[in-house]
């Protein structure tokens, strides 16, 4: 795990928060390179698919030519929810790690773990990777929201 990875994420998810969107950021990393990169653009694209994790899906199989994922990682702000989830399995990701956890739609560990489903083939996953830091910027956000 390599901690600026994560901090690319967090930057990724102030872009979202400073254009109005529930601020998530994500990167999916081979090779020690980032190859796609992602924050929740579901207003501006008015998509409902349009998170995060699917925005770098998108980036990383565009750059390799390939909807195969193999011997990547996800570096993501939040918890991936079970669309995500299913996105990161089908694109066959080898290891998630994700900072705050979602205790209502997180499928990773709070809720659920898809990970742990047999077709899910062995994704690695690590929560709370400063989780402190991306916890703070969504509520930041939502306070914002409130107000």
């Amino acid at each position: 795990m390599e901690s600026h990875f994560m901090t690319r994420a967090i930057e990724l998810a102030k872009k979202a928060a400073s254009e109005g969107e529930v601020p998530v950021g994500a990167v999916v990393v081979k090779d020690g390179k980032i190859i796609g990169e992602g924050y929740n653009m579901r207003e501006q694209k008015g998509n409902a698919l349009s998170h995060a994790e699917t925005e770098a899906i998108n980036a990383a199989c565009k750059t390799l030519g390939d909807w195969r994922l193999d011997g990547s990682t996800i570096y993501v702000t939040l918890e991936p929810c079970p669309m995500c989830a299913g996105a990161i399995i089908n694109a066959r990701i080898g290891e998630v790690v994700f900072g705050a956890y979602d205790r209502v739609m997180g499928c990773m560990d709070s809720v659920t773990n898809l990970a742990a489903l047999p077709f899910a083939k062995g994704i690695t996953v690590y929560g709370g990777i400063k989780e402190d830091e991306c916890k703070q910027i969504l509520a930041d956000f939502f306070k914002g929201v409130r107000e």
